[in-house]
């Protein structure tokens, strides 16, 4: 396929049940619309700038949607657009219920909306209430006096805190989790910057003005938030900041709301929690958030990928696979943030930074690499590795922009602004981002992953550019709804090296492997997993069946790839 064709998408036939039993579940699953979906994931500020002010908008983001479309996005998850002084990309805000002028009206975001859904894109937002900006007018008459309607709407100690520099989410460029503010005359908590206090989720008052905050954007027609830092906002503030005490009862109010406003929306949410602790935002019940990312498996998936063994991401996958029905993981390869290695032991992180991130100024938090995925994996090959897991593994896939062309990173800009710049579309000035004479952030220019050498523009001709590959891969994991739905077993191929998933779902079955390793391997699978069938692979025209030992032979290139659908078409 060449990148700007239009497929239409493959028409799935349901399969008939045997009780209406069955068939109540089945629909259930089905009707779950983020389960076979793709997230992209975009900022405003670095997208398509239309007006020529440096900066992307919510016109230029309008005048793109086609090249999503195309690629394959089915949801469009937009970083927040709200009025800020924009000192933490945005997620600092100041009005929740505005957009910010430099992005456009509310009538620009209307316009996009609908723009969207003429397209069958949904659109989920970011959702940051864990805090404000300190410019917010609530924080401003909050410091004013003891009375002020606001000061309980922050979290405020008299005295200094013992743990005052315990907890903080930036080590190494934070200082401290409490400042003291002199014309308030206390300390008051920031989990993050010194510039983003607080909310205090404690108060009632707190909790209606965020669900009107949810109400509104709902009403504005959002499928959904991801919502930002969750053990930051129900975490008592109070008690211990590196074991905090965590009050689920606050975030189930949160979902109930959101699910009664718009019974279909969802809620993405960003909690890196250990394995077991997922239960409680799941809802025991499939209750509570809709989707979560998979920190963990992704710290230990990129640990596999630097390593070639996969015995940790395997074990990983199966430690976060018992998730109630109605959930779902967000998988995903890079983000916005620093690739977070922090659930990785010394030892297995120090590995990871020597594979993808060697040099100092690589490397952030103290737990983390600031590069984006193309220049930390450094070849095709493994790249296409990476991707292919990522449409293959158990769950959604979520991807950032530009990733699909091989973006590269700017080191020289500070903390997590170097995966935030603009996106390459062709060769032309500031990457055909933007026509100012400057633009707001800087445009990679140089080296290998210049916007000379890297754009949609070229890749778009280029019938085995990494684009026009991603897109089929897209493409591929639409076709193959087991990924979403079925229940997935890892199949034991007595290999260090070589990942393999088998998913079923209503009578069909998948079989994907992935070697990790730069050699080529050659593995085997007893028969009985497809019960003497054929398996057909779905991205070659090859067929692999049974020999006469009854096992199927796999042979596999270095950072080989392979899906295989069993007996070669889904059962109708």
């Amino acid at each position: 396929m060449i990148f700007g064709f239009r497929i239409s998408e493959p028409v799935i036939a349901q399969s008939k049940t045997t009780t209406s039993e069955q068939s109540f579940s089945t629909g259930l699953q089905e009707n779950r619309w983020y389960k076979n979906v793709v997230i992209y994931n975009l900022e405003l500020d670095t997208f398509k700038d239309s007006d020529g002010n440096g900066i992307g908008d919510f016109q230029g983001l309008i005048q793109q949607l086609d090249y999503l479309d195309v690629l394959g996005v089915d949801v469009i998850w937009l970083a927040p657009f709200q009025p800020s002084p924009r000192q933490d990309n945005g997620y600092d805000i100041s009005d929740y219920y505005g957009v910010n002028p430099i992005y456009g009206t509310s009538g620009d975001f209307s316009e996009f909306m609908h723009e969207a859904e003429k397209r069958g894109m949904r659109v989920i937002m970011d959702l940051v209430v864990n805090h404000t900006s300190d410019q917010h007018p609530w924080f401003q008459e909050a410091r004013q006096s003891m009375n002020s309607k606001y000061r309980s709407w922050y979290v405020w100690s008299e005295e200094r805190p013992k743990d005052w520099n315990k907890g903080m989410v930036f080590p190494g460029v934070q200082q401290e989790t409490w400042t003291f503010d002199k014309k308030a005359g206390a300390y008051y908590s920031h989990r993050f910057y010194r510039f983003q206090p607080d909310l205090n989720f404690s108060n009632t008052e707190v909790q209606t003005e965020v669900q009107k905050v949810m109400g509104h954007w709902l009403r504005s027609g959002v499928a959904g938030f991801r919502l930002d830092a969750v053990p930051f906002i129900i975490e008592d503030p109070y008690s211990d900041r590196e074991n905090p005490t965590h009050r689920f009862q606050l975030l189930k109010e949160l979902l109930r709301f959101i699910g009664w406003r718009k019974g279909d929306a969802v809620v993405l949410g960003e909690a890196n929690v250990e394995p077991g602790e997922e239960v409680e935002y799941f809802g025991k019940e499939g209750n509570g958030m809709s989707l979560m990312f998979n920190f963990y498996a992704n710290q230990h998936l990129f640990y596999a990928l630097a390593t070639g063994q996969i015995n940790e991401f395997t074990n990983a996958l199966q430690a976060t696979k018992s998730i109630p029905e109605a959930s779902q993981w967000a998988n995903f390869l890079r983000n916005h943030d620093e690739l977070d290695l922090g659930r990785l032991t010394e030892e297995q992180r120090d590995e990871v930074y020597q594979a993808f991130g060697p040099k100092k100024n690589m490397q952030l938090y103290d737990r983390g690499i600031r590069r984006r995925l193309a220049p930390m994996l450094g070849n095709r090959k493994q790249l296409e590795l990476a991707y292919s897991l990522l449409f293959s593994l158990p769950g959604t896939p979520v991807i950032r922009y530009g990733d699909e062309i091989g973006m590269g990173d700017d080191l020289s800009l500070k903390e997590r602004n170097a995966v935030r710049t603009p996106m390459q579309w062709s060769n032309e000035p500031n990457a055909g981002f933007s026509e100012a004479s400057k633009t707001d952030r800087p445009v990679i220019d140089e080296g290998q992953y210049s916007y000379h050498q890297v754009n949609v523009a070229a890749q778009r001709r280029n019938p085995n550019s990494l684009l026009n590959w991603t897109a089929k891969m897209i493409r591929l994991r639409k076709e193959c709804p087991e990924v979403g739905l079925g229940d997935w077993t890892i199949l034991d191929l007595n290999s260090p090296h070589v990942l393999a998933i088998k998913y079923d779902w209503k009578g069909s079955q998948l079989v994907m492997i992935h070697n990790f390793s730069k050699e080529p391997q050659q593995v085997q699978i007893k028969s009985d997993v497809a019960s003497g069938k054929k398996l057909v692979n779905l991205i070659e025209e090859k067929e692999n069946t049974v020999n006469k030992e009854g096992v199927y032979q796999f042979n596999l290139e270095e950072y080989g790839y392979q899906w295989y659908r069993v007996g070669g078409v889904m059962r109708n």
